[in-house]
């Protein structure tokens, strides 16, 4: 699978890798950990969500532009390390964070770093294949490249919940995802006597090795404090990762390119060739909008892994056995990922061999309808699931009223083979059609139209909070099947540009 490809693509992948795993430590716990420290509905949290993780890819544009400017990319990308270990090592204290907006401010810090550092190593990676000898394997190496870097986020999950949980432990405690907003809901006054001498005591109990709280306000107080330091504490392995990416980078960057410095020349162009060149430029830019503006809707939908979807885990799924929590199913989808790369890459291999192999941008067209396949399962799944607000008033949904944990699994399954179409191969496709001296600004485009979709996550919160569950799936099904029909529309003039 890796023969025949530049030497330096796994160089790029391990160090890839070591940031996703610090990365996806978080993304997993994100949303969990701000409804449970500062007592935020989803909305809110999903608000807060959406800032940071729209941040992360807008500031890609940014970091692409220094880069692009300085033609020093591997520099850029070091910075971008070690800022993004600041803002995890920030994250990481416990008496430092006492607001959501502090907290925001470090997610920020994060986003600055990940903006440096993501978009310019795609570019790195793409330049590897600017040469005849590996052109015609770019699609395979970004997907080789995407495979490797989700086996850093396959793992951080279970490792963000391992901390957690064994933090939980040395409290005295058990963990249980249902009673930091139980906890809340005491504290403020807001709990029926109903539920407070039934379920949440009966969960005070059970987390408490058996023994009946003396004090419930007592015992809230202390759960919340152990839930939410041992949160802070699974941040910390964030800085651990992305300390061994970093060495790794160092180790590794000589096998990677470096561009040359821009030089101005004297050219013997005609006014035509001028002309005709500016042309072609503009419709590569065109292009690549074009593909930017389809792509906002997948991640959009996409992204409510670490929202809505996750949220849906700890509100209607009755968890146990390998799924013990609700930020474990992160891992399904990197997993996945690795598992289905191979496969992947054998079947386009197969169907370039007998010239049937579809066009990258059909590819992201087709990912889009398997996208809203995805939805359209969790939409089914999901019939008959009472409303959020009625959950919360009786206390969290009856064990024999929630759903399986295949559910998701499958949801995930599907969606990663939609990602599968379409996120490595529109990188490839956009360090294919990029002009050469905009290789960071276009990999920092491509970022941005998923800040943009990533800015509009708290929509998708907002509808889980207020409507009914399976109307908020069929919306995303919905949204990547009006953008599957528009992409497919634009295939034969992106063909055309991308030659």
């Amino acid at each position: 699978m890796i023969k025949g490809h530049p030497k330096g693509l796994i160089a790029a992948a391990l160090a890839n890798m070591g940031e996703r795993f610090g990365f996806y430590t978080m993304m997993a716990i994100l949303v969990l950990f701000l409804m449970a420290k500062f007592n935020l509905t989803g909305t809110e949290a999903g608000a807060l969500y959406s800032i940071f993780y729209g941040s992360i890819y807008i500031l890609a544009l940014v970091g692409g532009l220094i880069a692009d400017k300085l033609r020093n990319y591997k520099g850029t990308i070091i910075v971008g390390l070690i800022i993004m270990a600041v803002g995890y090592t920030l994250l990481a204290i416990p008496m430092l964070i006492t607001t959501k907006y502090i907290a925001l401010a470090a997610l920020l810090v994060i986003a600055f770093g990940n903006g440096l550092f993501k978009g310019n190593l795609q570019a790195l990676v793409g330049q590897m294949y600017d040469n005849d000898e590996f052109r015609n394997k770019r699609d395979s190496g970004f997907q080789i490249f995407y495979m490797f870097i989700n086996i850093g986020a396959m793992f951080a999950p279970f490792l963000a919940s391992w901390v957690r949980n064994t933090f939980v432990k040395m409290q005295g405690y058990a963990y249980n995802a249902e009673l930091p907003g139980l906890c809340h809901q005491y504290l403020d006054g807001k709990m029926s006597e109903e539920v407070t001498s039934g379920k949440f005591s009966v969960l005070a109990k059970t987390v408490s090795d058996g023994v009946i709280p003396n004090n419930l306000s007592d015992f809230a107080t202390s759960y919340l404090d152990a839930f939410n330091t041992g949160f802070h504490y699974a941040f910390l392995t964030a800085v651990v990762a992305m300390a061994i990416s970093l060495v790794v980078f160092l180790i590794s960057k000589n096998t990677l390119p470096t561009p040359k410095a821009k030089v101005k020349t004297v050219s013997n162009l005609t006014a035509d060739q001028i002309k005709q060149d500016a042309h072609e430029i503009k419709q590569r830019i065109y292009a690549l909008l074009a593909v930017f503006g389809i792509v906002i809707f997948f991640w959009f939908s996409f992204h409510q892994n670490g929202l809505t979807l996750t949220m849906f885990a700890k509100d209607y799924t009755l968890l146990g056995g390998i799924f013990g929590s609700a930020e474990i199913f992160q891992s399904v989808n990197p997993f996945l990922v690795v598992f289905l790369t191979p496969l992947i890459i054998f079947i386009f291999s197969f169907l370039e061999k007998r010239g049937i192999v579809p066009s990258t941008p059909k590819k992201i067209g087709i990912g889009m309808g398997i996208a809203a396949l995805a939805f359209i399962v969790m939409a089914l799944g999901s019939m008959g699931l009472p409303v959020l607000s009625e959950v919360e008033a009786q206390g969290g949904l009856d064990a024999s009223l929630k759903v399986t944990p295949w559910l998701l699994f499958t949801t995930y399954f599907i969606l990663t083979v939609a990602e599968l179409f379409i996120s490595p191969l529109g990188i490839s496709f956009v360090s294919k059609v990029a002009p050469a001296h905009m290789q960071g600004l276009m990999q920092g485009g491509w970022l941005t139209a998923t800040a943009v979709g990533n800015f509009s996550l708290f929509l998708g919160a907002m509808m889980y909070d207020n409507i009914s569950i399976s109307i908020t799936w069929g919306v995303f099904a919905l949204v990547c099947l009006l953008s599957m029909l528009i992409m497919l529309a634009m295939v034969k003039w992106l063909e055309r540009v991308a030659k």
